[in-house]
């Protein structure tokens, strides 16, 4: 499909600016855009051609917070980085770095990946994820995937 590409995820916040700082600080994204839509503001960050769009929440999460990998519901689980030394990272991350599940050695699926799950300050799962590759030949669209 041409004229398609990724855009953004969007977050409700308690604290915008403490997410932005954040997720600045630890994966080095920039300042975009800030806009209006005539309730509050709203945030752009950017890191290359991906974008976090940063609301503030009008209403406290309806949920329990995720734990380990995110929600196991129909709805988001987490979302992803790829990093080139996932220990490197959560080293230089220090305390800011809530572990909710991991580090794991991937390595029986994928040779030489390892992930690790944190939390963001308001509790949104991230996947660090060092050495993911595509399959060659993964199956066909029309395969049944195996749930348990």
């Amino acid at each position: 499909m041409n004229g398609i590409r990724f855009s953004h995820i969007a977050l409700n916040c308690k604290d915008p600016i403490a997410q932005e700082e954040f997720y600045t600080r630890h994966f080095g994204f920039e300042r975009a855009r800030v806009y209006d839509p005539g309730s509050h503001e709203v945030v752009m960050i950017r890191l290359g051609d991906c974008y976090i769009e940063l609301f503030a929440a009008r209403k406290e999460r309806q949920l329990a917070p995720p734990e380990k990998d995110g929600y196991d519901s129909v709805g988001m689980r987490h979302f992803c980085f790829e990093v080139d030394d996932l220990d490197a990272l959560l080293a230089a991350m220090g305390d800011e770095a809530v572990i909710t599940l991991g580090p794991l050695d991937m390595g029986q699926y994928i040779e030489n990946m390892k992930v690790t799950w944190i939390k963001d300050p308001e509790g949104n799962i991230i996947e660090l994820n060092q050495g993911y590759r595509d399959q060659i030949t993964p199956p066909a669209f029309d395969a049944k995937l195996k749930v348990t």
